[in-house]
């Protein structure tokens, strides 16, 4: 499987409470920190979500 690096690159402050909710399940907390995740279509869906919050660039 294709592994990505997910990295927040905007605050979350006054976002949306999806938004903001997205980003905790994916393991995003604060500002520049990053996850290397598995794609998969759920994951694919959390990061179309908050896409202009974060940077994402494949492993």
């Amino acid at each position: 499987m294709k592994k990505v690096t997910i990295t927040l690159t905007r605050s979350l402050i006054g976002r949306k409470p999806n938004q903001v909710k997205t980003a905790h399940a994916l393991g995003l907390r604060k500002l520049h920190s990053a996850v290397t995740k598995e794609v998969s279509p759920q994951i694919q869906g959390m990061i179309d979500t908050i896409s202009h919050l974060v940077r994402v660039e494949e492993v």
